[in-house]
């Protein structure tokens, strides 16, 4: 579950960020990719369902149309566990639950690239964070698992690294414990700091945080 610390960071990052958010739309079995070019992905909005009866209506039957009412309720929380923090997120559907399984279905969401201190650990090593004299740190967002086959596969035996959904749902919960509010915070990527969500997968650690003035 997101901290109130970081839905408060988001909110504020929401609020004076809205002119430069980027807003994708995929539709079912599809995927939705987020990127940034400078900075780290921020998670605004999340709709998962459908609200019309026109988008992603292409060579759709009607009776898979007529539904407008259909909504994931969560859907901003599990999208924003996946991807907040990281220069870029590749999603499908199966991040949430079917709220409306004879309707065809479409991920409309709307983000921004926040800037930000990011770091990658690969499992079994430890990153530190730390800002300057006076700041403290606020994370962005936190990943432990793996989400791809080319990060942190040195040395790492075939098979191990071929799982790209795995996915700790508390990494966020466990940084921001562990750090937010502190000038300097270590971290730890290993699996007795963070669930195990995948045994037998070679894992990483990911990580975004910004410094800040206490208020």
């Amino acid at each position: 579950m997101l901290s109130s610390l970081l839905r408060s960071a988001l909110l504020l990052a929401a609020v004076c960020c809205l002119t430069s958010a980027e807003s994708v739309i995929t539709c079912e079995n599809r995927m939705q990719r987020l990127s940034c070019d400078h900075g780290v992905v921020s998670v605004l909005t999340v709709a998962y369902g459908r609200t019309n009866r026109q988008t992603c209506s292409e060579g759709r039957p009607p009776g898979q149309l007529e539904n407008t009412e259909c909504s994931q309720k969560g859907a901003l929380e599990a999208l924003a566990n996946r991807c907040n923090g990281k220069k870029a997120c590749e999603v499908d559907k199966a991040i949430f639950s079917d709220p409306c399984p004879d309707t065809y279905k479409y991920t409309q969401t709307t983000y921004t690239c926040l800037p930000a201190h990011h770091v990658v650990a690969c499992e079994e090593s430890e990153v530190e964070l730390f800002c300057d004299s006076g700041q403290t740190i606020a994370l962005i967002g936190a990943f432990y698992g793996r989400a791809d086959r080319t990060t942190c596969i040195q040395g790492v035996p075939d098979g191990k690294f071929n799982n790209i959904t795995c996915f700790n749902p508390t990494a966020n919960q466990v940084v921001t414990e562990r750090c937010n509010g502190k000038s300097r915070c270590s971290v730890y990527a290993v699996n007795s700091v963070f669930q195990d969500a995948c045994s037998g997968t070679a894992k990483y650690m990911e990580l975004a945080y910004s410094c800040e003035y206490p208020l």
